[in-house]
């Protein structure tokens, strides 16, 4: 879910055809999250193969991922790591409100149709075979896969300050947190649901006249997937807390606020995050034989479609030709 500051930015309207010839670094969760959350039969149900096997992500990656390539997008799926112990309160939620809208999904299904589809998205979730399976397909298609240590945004982020890429796609606004100068939303929807658009955080610190720290101690504020947040205290109040005191320690030093639980690991998180620094990013060939094969074959996908989605792909481009400078985003 990630911190919640929209509130704070002014997204830019984009389109594909902007973005092309760009390298994005892709949050690989938050998308397979969007995939297997959207992609669904209208009673809830994700699209599944002959044996039972959830296919919604496979079917996100080869229609939607495709599309980026054939916009000359050249995407790098980045799959998150270890998460941090101080996540574990978050992830446990989430598991449980999971459980909880499968049970309302289920009931739904029968006695409240209409309500069927909402449950069935807020139920979804990722195990290690959709994410083995996302690996295998990505492969097939001569997409790189860069495993994170921790979390897939921080790595993200530093691809993007390292140089190796120009954009980090996701749907939450932490990978500002985490230091990424451009992040663009929207990706991969369906054109007739949301339009790509970007967020800058030099115009967003320009706005306000924070620093990317003062934004860290912002979200520890409200709460973020490391902490619970001070209860009563929205972005709004937070950006003038911050602004007046610029720190969190001259916060509880020059306020009534006594304590706030962990922040400086928190803080440390976001502002010097566990990174993989010997990644190695290298575009494949696509492997047409073998997509069919594992989609067709193993998964039950139509041949015809897969077929025709492939023949929009040249996977001979090269990324020389194409790369253009972050600086236009900035």
């Amino acid at each position: 879910m990630g911190v919640n500051i929209a509130e704070l930015v002014e997204p830019k309207e984009t389109s594909l055809e902007a973005i092309s010839g760009k390298i994005v670094a892709i949050d690989a969760y938050n998308t397979l999250y969007q995939f297997l959350s959207i992609i669904r039969q209208p009673d809830g149900t994700p699209l599944q193969d002959s044996t039972g096997r959830v296919t919604s992500h496979l079917s996100g990656l080869i229609y939607r991922t495709t599309n980026l390539m054939e916009n000359g997008i050249r995407p790098v799926f980045v799959f998150d790591g270890k998460p941090s112990e101080l996540k574990a309160e978050v992830i446990k939620a989430r598991s449980e409100r999971r459980a909880e809208a499968r049970r309302k999904w289920e009931e739904a299904k029968v006695l409240y149709p209409e309500e069927a589809f909402k449950y069935a998205q807020a139920s979804a979730r990722i195990d290690a075979t959709i994410v083995e399976d996302s690996k295998t397909l990505l492969t097939y298609l001569g997409i790189p896969c860069v495993q994170a240590k921790a979390e897939g945004e921080a790595q993200a982020a530093y691809m993007v300050q390292k140089g190796d890429a120009e954009l980090v796609s996701s749907q939450d606004y932490d990978c500002l947190l985490f230091g990424a100068p451009i992040m663009v939303r929207n990706l991969s929807a369906t054109r007739r649901k949301a339009k790509p658009d970007v967020v800058s955080f030099n115009e967003l610190a320009e706005k306000y006249r924070i620093t990317r720290g003062e934004l860290v101690d912002i979200a520890i504020l409200i709460g973020t997937d490391f902490n619970p947040g001070i209860k009563g205290i929205g972005v709004k109040r937070a950006l003038k807390l911050i602004k007046k005191h610029h720190s969190i320690e001259r916060l509880l030093a020059e306020s009534e606020i006594e304590a706030i639980e962990n922040y400086e690991l928190v803080r440390d998180i976001f502002l010097h995050p566990d990174v993989n620094e010997s990644y190695e990013i290298v575009w494949g060939t696509l492997d047409e034989k073998k997509v069919k094969e594992f989609l067709c074959e193993v998964h039950d996908f139509s041949e015809e479609r897969v077929s025709k989605v492939l023949e929009k792909i040249e996977p001979q481009k090269t990324l020389c030709s194409q790369q253009k400078s972050i600086e236009q985003w900035l």
